[in-house]
């Protein structure tokens, strides 16, 4: 990858796909200091959208946000989305005409540690936020990031789709099923006759650089091999549908456009890769191993730790047909692309230009 100042000018990417339509847009990003949420500033920004944010400090050291110094791009607020009245001062201070709600306790394993402060978060934080919307008479558009992890898992073999039963069999997952349902009663009882549309974005595994998370396959393997010790796999043979960061926010850009114009398409919505882009822990891991050039693992039992599902995809052709949206990476590239990046900002990269010459590359995929 090149990482001289010139680069994105020598590429002829300098001016992005969409901007039209988001320059100048006022945005509110909560959650805009996690990874996701840091991907998504970086991306609104150089779309030339007007960027607020709300969300606690990062949680892990490194971080993107710190990397790719995000908050030189948006206004940024540390506010805990549980506190609802600092929470409704700063939204209504921000006149957001966008909304994109991504604070969460994102984590499974950490969900068994402290379910209590992640059904506080994730439910009743979401409605903290939901009660901010009509409030608010400039927003037009919001879209709560949930997960594939919403739908009632029965490890069946074939793909989740956005009718299929809720549920939840850890406190993450049903925390984040909950969520879906209120954000529908809110919806259905109160935020439509305000003129607001509102989605929920469903999307699976996420990888891509500067992830630093606890508990996620490609931070731990990162951490490990860095370190020079082997990485331990908890369920090698738990198939999920992966895919690069940049995929899923391309996505939630084009899904909020669209309801900017047709809010009559609010509802839930799947995000994902194409379904033979399906793999195993251990498949991925292996090419996270040769993408990156070094690296050792030790594979575990698969009943080792708190229940997590063996197998979870997702039908996205409702995303496909109504967004006009297709994923534009493969897992292999995903995966290079990932692995590239953790190398070339360990080796001293500027990760701020790492960041924007990905989104570059993304859209010149057309």
């Amino acid at each position: 990858m090149d990482i001289r100042p010139s680069a994105l000018e020598d590429m002829g990417l300098t001016r992005p796909i969409g901007s039209e339509f988001w320059r100048g847009k006022r945005v509110l990003v909560t959650g805009h200091t996690g990874f996701k949420g840091s991907w998504l500033t970086l991306w609104l920004h150089r779309l030339g959208a007007e960027v607020t944010g709300i969300s606690l400090e990062p949680t892990t050291s490194p971080n993107l946000y710190s990397a790719a110094k995000v908050a030189q791009l948006c206004r940024s607020h540390l506010c805990d989305i549980r506190n609802a009245s600092k929470l409704a001062e700063l939204v209504q201070a921000g006149e957001p005409e966008i909304v994109f709600h991504l604070a969460a306790q994102p984590l499974v394993r950490a969900s068994y540690r402290e379910p209590r402060a992640t059904f506080e978060t994730n439910v009743m934080g979401t409605v903290n936020v939901l009660d901010t919307l009509g409030g608010v008479d400039c927003i037009r558009v919001a879209i709560a990031v949930t997960t594939d992890k919403v739908y009632r898992n029965n490890n069946w073999s074939w793909p989740c789709r956005e009718t299929d039963e809720l549920g939840g069999r850890d406190p993450y997952s049903a925390s984040k099923a909950a969520c879906e349902i209120a954000v529908a009663g809110y919806r259905d009882a109160f935020l439509s006759d305000h003129g607001v549309a509102v989605a929920t974005a469903r999307a699976g595994n996420v990888i891509g650089g500067g992830d630093w998370s606890e508990d996620r396959l490609i931070p731990d393997a990162i951490r490990a091999w860095q370190a020079g010790v082997p990485m331990v796999v908890r369920r090698p043979e738990a198939i999920r549908s992966w895919q690069h960061v940049l995929e899923p926010l391309s996505g939630y850009l084009a899904l909020a456009e669209r309801l900017w114009e047709r809010p009559e398409f609010a509802g839930a919505y799947n995000f994902g890769p194409n379904s033979n882009d399906s793999a195993t822990v251990r498949e991925v891991v292996e090419l996270a191993r040769i993408a990156y050039g070094s690296g050792q693992m030790i594979y575990c039992d698969n009943s080792e730790g708190p229940h997590e599902a063996a197998c979870l995809a997702l039908e996205t052709s409702k995303a496909r047909l109504t967004l006009g949206i297709r994923p534009r990476l493969t897992l292999q590239q995903a995966i290079n692309q990932t692995m590239a990046w953790y190398r070339e900002q360990n080796e001293g990269a500027d990760a701020p230009l790492l960041c924007r010459l990905e989104i570059a590359s993304y859209e010149a995929l057309g």
